[in-house]
């Protein structure tokens, strides 16, 4: 099935469902395959830094993948 087709999920659907905070779950995803971010960097705007904003979206193979390695620990 290709990705693009597939069911995703938020960072926040994922916390909810295992039970993890937000932030280990962006955590856990963040250097995955197949996870899509859509955002912005941070960026340097004169001495002021501007802070990143993101949104994560996980795959639902994904998910399972990470799922299953973290129950075989």
């Amino acid at each position: 099935m290709a990705l693009y087709t597939e069911q995703h999920y938020t960072v926040a659907e994922l916390a909810a469902r295992w039970a993890l905070s937000q932030k280990s779950v962006r955590r856990l995803f963040s250097g995955e395959d197949g996870v899509v971010r859509l955002g912005k960097p941070s960026r340097r705007s004169g001495r002021k830094l501007t802070r990143r904003y993101y949104t994560m979206t996980i795959p639902a193979s994904t998910a399972a993948k990470v799922y299953s390695r973290l129950c075989a620990k």
